[in-house]
């Protein structure tokens, strides 16, 4: 079972997910820390309802001086919207979901319905997203898992968020107890 803090940006909607599978054994890790960088996110009073210590950090260093009173095995980008540097005893455990396949529709500048607008400009018949443990450089790090979404013509980038969001619901946790199961290394060391 892996120990995970969880950085976030805005509602924690992905907190929401991780919360429930855990409750129920889906998904086999405990969340030990959940930090915020906004000023009221909601996912931090989510957080606090959950029962899990929660705080409002800005910057790499200031999150992992709380990160250093907890001992924990895996950090866990929630819509966190800034690149984070982590302390150098978890460098290669952080994991990220992208909202696209990468390498399609990622990097600098490609988050959230920005993603989704892109894919539909475009006029992709599918996307999906991407669970991938991150490094110094946007969307590089190895690919955990991806999940695959068909798209209509009719979709809106509204429509493509729901559903890939509903991607990364299932992805997510999938990709954590993969992460468990073979160990960090094993997915480092495949690239």
């Amino acid at each position: 079972m892996l120990k995970m803090a969880v950085l976030l940006s805005g509602s924690g909607r992905t907190l929401d997910n991780f919360h429930d599978r855990i409750a129920d054994g889906r998904l086999r890790a405990r969340v030990e820390v959940v930090i915020a960088n906004v000023v009221g996110a909601l996912g931090l009073e989510k957080a606090a309802n959950y029962g899990y210590p929660a705080f409002h950090a800005v910057g790499s260093e200031a999150v992992n001086r709380i990160l250093a009173a907890y001992d924990l095995d895996l950090i866990v980008l929630a819509g966190y919207l800034k690149l984070y540097t982590p302390p150098e005893s978890l460098r290669r455990a952080v994991l990220n979901i992208h909202p696209s396949l990468i390498p399609s529709f990622c990097g600098a500048g490609f988050y959230g319905h920005h993603v989704h607008e892109a894919v539909k400009a475009r006029g992709c018949k599918v996307s999906g997203c991407t669970v991938h443990f991150a490094d110094e450089v946007y969307d590089q790090g190895p690919i955990v898992i991806q999940k695959c979404v068909p798209l209509n013509d009719e979709d809106t980038a509204d429509t493509i968020a729901a559903k890939v969001f509903a991607a990364e619901c299932e992805a997510y946790p999938e990709a954590i107890n993969l992460v468990d199961e073979k160990g960090i290394d094993f997915f480092w060391n495949r690239t």
